[in-house]
């Protein structure tokens, strides 16, 4: 009986790391804490095959490939600008890539005009405790840890047999289904799973050039944009003329940045 259990555990652990698995996350953030009635949500995508983990807004992937297929055409740059996003939708452009076995993760992001992709170390340390909910009709048990400055209660199930989740979690004995931080400001709930029957590839324009870089230094220049969010428009126009520009300019994005105060990992601007 014992050796029966362990050949449907390998058949089952094959299945999955046969083909790529599809997971789809309800994500729901408050951007400003002063606000706390105010939310926006996204779809985030979990991509998992045999090889890596890939993360990322289903939205803007649907984005970037069509910008993809249009710049292939040559129509791209005939189209009319997109209209503005609706009121509870958040624009997430940034990725994580996880490899399998391994701790370091691709973190690629946009910071001002650049593109970066940030190599970042990932060592997760989970408590788990002997309490548990269904979540899409899978027995979920509780786990928790710290990460970027705040505290997270994850729920995970072994019958979907990934050390992964969404964003940069990882590291428990099964897929995390669900996962919001102490606070509620942050919470990421599992909604659908699909099989892929093709090699899933993200688009990428021929354009795009990332900075490679390690987290700390990535640190440094997230929060000296922060502080001077209009560096890069400086830099393109350094004609005196444009000066009382860039200042209303830089002086409208420190007040978006003052309701973007409550950002995933709160300790990149303590």
């Amino acid at each position: 009986m014992k050796k029966l259990k362990v050949i449907l555990l390998i058949l089952i652990a094959n299945f999955y790391f046969a083909q790529t698995k599809q997971f789809l996350y309800e994500y729901i953030t408050v951007p400003d804490s002063t606000e706390k009635a105010v939310h926006f949500s996204a779809i985030m995508v979990l991509n998992i095959d045999h090889e890596k983990s890939e993360y990322f807004n289903y939205e803007q992937f649907v984005s970037d490939s069509t910008i993809h297929a249009e710049i292939k055409d040559g129509s791209y740059f005939l189209k009319p600008p997109a209209p503005p996003q609706k009121r509870n939708k958040i624009n997430i452009r940034d990725r994580v890539v996880k490899k399998s076995n391994s701790n370091t993760i691709e973190y690629l992001t946009k910071i001002a005009e650049s593109d970066y992709l940030v190599q970042e170390n990932i060592d997760l340390k989970w408590k788990l405790y002997p309490e548990y909910i269904s979540v899409l009709d899978y027995k979920a048990q509780k786990a928790t840890a710290e990460f970027g400055g705040r505290k997270w209660i994850a729920w995970f199930t072994k019958d979907i047999p990934f050390q992964d989740g969404p964003y940069k979690f990882k590291g428990l004995p099964g897929l995390i289904v669900k996962i919001e931080d102490e606070s509620k400001s942050h919470r990421f709930e599992l909604n659908g799973i699909k099989n892929l029957n093709y090699h899933f590839v993200y688009p990428e324009n021929a354009g795009n050039r990332r900075i490679t870089i390690p987290y700390v230094k990535f640190e440094k220049v997230f929060k000296e944009n922060r502080k001077y969010p209009a560096i890069a428009l400086k830099k393109r126009f350094p004609d005196a003329k444009y000066a009382d520009m860039i200042r209303s300019t830089e002086k409208k994005m420190l007040e978006e940045l003052k309701k973007d105060n409550n950002i995933i990992e709160i300790d990149l601007i303590k």
